[in-house]
């Protein structure tokens, strides 16, 4: 493509879209160097025929004459944040000098290693990693309204929070896969299984098919924590042993002077001690930044371990019904210096941006998804396992009303129960059955045969 068709790919692109799109969308759909794509946006920009939404990672364009702006994503253009949602000018200052320090050579830098005390001195509900009024901000904007069963909220976003936490996770791992990729991806099940990017994005699928399941049975936990590693990089390491356990090898931080702990017993003391600390924060989100962080910084498996903190950070906030966290459309740039000023000095400004940042548009955009399905039924909240149990069931071969008389429901709401399996049946297709851990192949042979037993 030419520099001069370029303009014409990216309008056209934006038109047949027709809802915003992040400057990354952009250069995945005209296959571009994101620099270029940049400056052809700028140009747009100035000559006002493309409109510019937003500021920073929640940046978005639209052409100018754009769609109606009642149809446009309500995600995609967050209203400006409160004071107390928006960053501390001082967090923001101490950021922008520490970007300024890691942007040094390296033979400037001065080498470290890791600080027990990071986590030792930290007091649950006493100490904050994050700016306190920010987290209690971005808890009351993330949270949903009335009360819920642990794991409600990830549930019933689980279809899209499958698509964005893993290609934004994998994304920030170097995966050369497209977000369109990932969805057909998922929505086949199939892929060359000796493809890395492939088994990357599927293992991310898994991870967090097993975090919405397991996570309100087993809580946060060193084995759930472990687990999320061991299916994440499953097929990925060179020791399959080394899947979900302590690292026993030296590890080194690319572009970086921090040199991890090379201690298996001090890793997991630490690893148990940071899960512990988290457990007993009050404020889930206090608790996932204070995930995210820490277990990156310890670094205690083999490989892996930024993939597993985005999950592990996913932990509390799905415990308590808040908005997951997908890292939209963080650059893995960014991403890195916020590493980095944990690592090599501590310093929480990088991290604190970043954070907030991404959150707030994680907030906004399942709040829309939750939106769309309407206000969830006491009936579906009492009986949430037993309506996946049921379907389950009759995808496997059983019919459906020796699978709801067996299952005990009382009977004041027997029928209505039934009925709700029923019509779930009726809609059941391979793009939404991730919902009750089914299996692609197997829904699309049950699909084929008729949806046996459904009646």
């Amino acid at each position: 493509m030419t520099r001069r068709d370029l303009p014409a790919s990216i309008l056209s692109y934006l038109t047949e879209r027709g809802r915003p799109a992040s400057a990354s969308e952009i250069t995945l759909a005209v296959q571009t160097s994101r620099p270029t794509v940049n400056r052809a946006l700028a140009a747009l920009v100035a000559d006002g025929q493309v409109r510019k939404l937003g500021k920073g990672p929640g940046t978005h364009y639209e052409p100018a004459d754009g769609v109606p702006s009642e149809l446009a994503p309500v995600e995609l253009t967050p209203p400006k944040p409160s004071e107390a949602l928006a960053v501390p000018s001082a967090v923001a200052v101490a950021a922008q000098s520490l970007k300024t320090s890691l942007a040094r050579p390296l033979g400037v830098r001065t080498p470290v290693t890791y600080e027990r005390a990071f986590v030792d001195d930290y007091r649950p509900n006493e100490s904050s990693l994050l700016p306190p009024k920010l987290a209690q901000a971005l808890y009351t904007r993330g949270r949903p309204e009335g009360q819920y069963p642990a794991g409600t909220v990830a549930v019933r976003v689980l279809e899209q929070l499958l698509i964005d936490l893993s290609w934004h996770s994998s994304h920030l791992e170097g995966n050369r896969k497209s977000i369109l990729d990932t969805r057909e991806l998922f929505a086949t099940g199939r892929g060359d299984p000796n493809d890395p990017d492939v088994t990357m994005l599927l293992n991310h699928k898994q991870a967090i098919e097993f975090m919405v399941e397991q996570a309100p049975l087993q809580g946060l936990t060193m084995t759930m924590v472990r687990n999320l590693h061991g299916i994440l990089m499953q097929n990925l390491l060179q020791d399959s042993t080394a899947a979900g356990a302590i690292r026993r090898r030296v590890v080194t931080i690319d572009s970086s002077v921090y040199q991890p702990t090379h201690v298996p017993a001090l890793l997991e003391e630490m690893l148990r001690l940071i899960i512990d600390k988290a457990r007993q924060v009050r404020n889930p989100i206090e608790a996932a930044f204070f995930l995210w962080a820490n277990i990156a910084y310890l670094q205690p498996f083999e490989d892996g371990n930024k993939r597993t903190s985005r999950l592990s950070a996913n932990l509390p906030l799905l415990l308590l019904n808040c908005a997951p966290l997908s890292f939209l459309d963080v650059e893995p740039e960014a991403y890195a210096y916020a590493m980095m000023g944990v690592y090599e000095e501590r310093d929480m400004s990088l991290a604190t941006e970043l954070f907030a940042a991404t959150y707030l548009r994680s907030i906004d955009k399942y709040q829309v998804a939750l939106k769309s399905f309407g206000a969830d039924t006491t009936l579906r909240a009492r009986y949430r396992a037993q309506l996946a149990d049921a379907i389950r069931r009759v995808v496997g071969g059983e019919q459906l009303a020796g699978v709801t008389e067996s299952l005990h429901i009382p009977p004041d709401d027997q029928t209505e129960f039934t009925s709700t399996v029923r019509a779930e049946l009726a809609h059941l297709e391979v793009w939404n059955c991730a919902r009750f851990r089914l299996p692609i192949p197997e829904v699309e042979e049950w699909i084929a045969a008729g949806r046996p037993g459904a009646t």
